[in-house]
């Protein structure tokens, strides 16, 4: 069985992020997405419904702080994907695990157990980590050098890959990790399950490049990400001859009028942003993490407000739909999709713009992704 995240359907594309009270707009607006696990469970019938290729979370445990505590209530991403998993059919879901907090042997466990709940349809994020009052939170020192962060980040994946690969029992003796007589059963239902992996510096862009079959990374557009897809990709199969799909993400608001759709951006990233949180956000960025560049994170606030800082996609549908096939052509094998309200809006994204991506070519004619994968 070859798994469905991993089957060509065409240009991927996926929810991010409603597992968090807020999703990507740091808003306050009273009717900002509320991440229960009834309003998650008819978000992924509805994607599971409509074709949508996966989902995927964030992983937090402590708010930005404003006055909404944007993310301040998340459901634990691999208890959300069992139970997603078990409610759906043919949608993948990603469990977003950080290496810092969760011991390898646990998490190899843990996700070949959700494997087994979506017979194949489980995917696997790894977060070398950047959040300092999270490590605070833990009781754990930050790395300031990325060599450390992602240096123990391969050393856990690799303890992972022997665990699911390996029949014997085992010890492992490295750096970060003494283990000794490892035995883990059951394995994924399907071999290696797909792997993900966030990283817009240099050290997160090689550890992807080496390990991930797709990689995340920031753009400002499709314009720039041109050479950002060409590099990382040429990188990958130079350095470790490795073929890896490069995904971006992005915030939509589709409306059936391109002055409806500004409108409501305006409304509720601008007149209504949750201006704390922003600022918040953009300086523990700016502090801790590489993913933005200085000049980007320079003129983000507006979309750190729309989208915790993703691309924006604002229009009609043949806006949106145009906007996507950019990204197509520009060699992203796939994006992210964020809405206000997840539910509503994706019902609209599916009626309008998903068939247009598939007359232009960007998206397959849906078929049934488990009978495509066997």
């Amino acid at each position: 069985m070859k798994r469905p995240l991993l089957t060509d359907t065409g240009f991927k594309l996926g929810t991010f992020s409603s597992n968090c009270s807020g999703g990507m707009a740091v808003t306050k607006i009273s009717e900002r997405w509320n991440a229960s696990w009834d309003n998650n469970l008819a978000l992924g019938k509805l994607a599971d419904q409509v074709g949508l290729d996966f989902m995927l979370p964030i992983a937090r445990w402590i708010g930005y702080k404003g006055d909404t505590n944007f993310h301040g209530e998340v459901l634990d991403p691999s208890a959300w994907a069992a139970g997603l998993l078990a409610s759906t059919e043919r949608i993948s879901v990603i469990s977003t695990v950080h290496t810092a907090y969760n011991h390898p042997i646990a998490v190899a466990k843990q996700m070949a157990t959700i494997d087994q709940i979506g017979h194949g349809r489980a995917g696997l994020n790894i977060v070398a980590g950047w959040n300092q009052p999270e490590y605070e939170t833990f009781g754990l020192d930050l790395p300031q050098d990325h060599e450390t962060r992602y240096g123990l980040a391969d050393e856990w994946w690799d303890v992972i890959r022997k665990v699911w690969s390996t029949h014997e029992i085992f010890d492992h003796d490295g750096k970060f990790f003494k283990l000794q007589h490892v035995e883990s059963l059951p394995k994924p239902f399907a071999g290696q399950m797909p792997i993900v992996n966030a990283g817009s510096s240099s050290q997160g862009r090689d550890f992807g490049a080496r390990n991930s079959d797709f990689v995340f990374t920031n753009v400002f557009g499709a314009e720039d990400g041109v050479d950002v897809v060409k590099g990382l990709k040429a990188n990958a199969m130079e350095k470790y001859g490795r073929d890896v799909g490069v995904l971006t993400n992005s915030h939509v608001v589709c409306r059936p009028t391109a002055a409806e759709a500004k409108d409501y951006l305006h409304y509720y990233a601008e007149e209504h942003a949750d201006w704390g949180a922003v600022d918040y956000l953009m300086k523990l960025q700016g502090l801790h993490s590489q993913s933005f560049t200085p000049e980007m994170l320079a003129t983000y606030r507006p979309r750190f407000a729309g989208g915790h800082g993703t691309v924006p996609i604002i229009g009609t549908p043949d806006d949106v739909a145009d906007e996507i096939e950019r990204f197509h052509n520009a060699g992203f094998a796939g994006i992210t999709l964020a809405f206000v309200d997840y539910i509503s809006e994706l019902e609209y994204f599916a009626q309008e713009v998903l068939p247009r991506l598939e007359k232009k070519g960007v998206r397959y004619p849906a078929t049934n992704p488990v009978e495509a994968a066997s």
